[in-house]
């Protein structure tokens, strides 16, 4: 009997320690797994804001494109009426012709700067549109290692 006893004493030990092991096993790894989470949370938020910054300037650029897209279009019209009663008052054809010419070249001139001038306003609303996102990969790989190495 006193054999059984010490054998039920030993298993009840054994038991015992192998739950607190894995109590404290399991709690550990929840903790690290809490870590990681709220690394991973915190680069999430980050993300989210980089996006909402990207498109609050991506919205920006469009209405200062479209504006000068508007402000060209208005002068190109008046341009042109100018033009038309111009050589609606020219006194022969010849006269006519050249008002003709002059607002022909001059409007082409005009569109050729004013193509340069939306390239440009293009350009700098893409780069500044994209600049919150500059470093988004290298901090997930940062999290990820730091998760890793946690």
């Amino acid at each position: 009997m006193s054999k059984a006893k010490t054998a039920g004493e030993k298993a009840t030990a054994s038991a015992e320690n192998l739950l607190e092991n894995g109590t404290a096993a399991m709690k550990t790894g929840m903790e690290k797994a809490l870590k990681g989470y709220d690394v991973f949370v915190g680069y999430g938020k980050e993300t989210a804001d980089a996006v909402t910054k990207s498109a609050t300037v991506a919205g920006k650029g469009i209405e200062s494109i479209n504006s000068e897209i508007y402000s060209y279009s208005k002068q190109s019209i008046e341009d042109a009426v100018t033009a038309t009663k111009a050589v609606l008052g020219s006194k022969s054809v010849h006269e006519a012709f050249e008002f003709q010419t002059d607002f022909a070249k001059s409007a082409f001139e005009a569109y050729v700067a004013e193509l340069s001038k939306i390239g440009e306003l293009a350009t700098a609303a893409t780069k500044e549109t994209y600049a919150p996102f500059k470093g988004r990969v290298q901090a997930w790989l940062d999290a990820v290692q730091s998760v890793r190495a946690a």
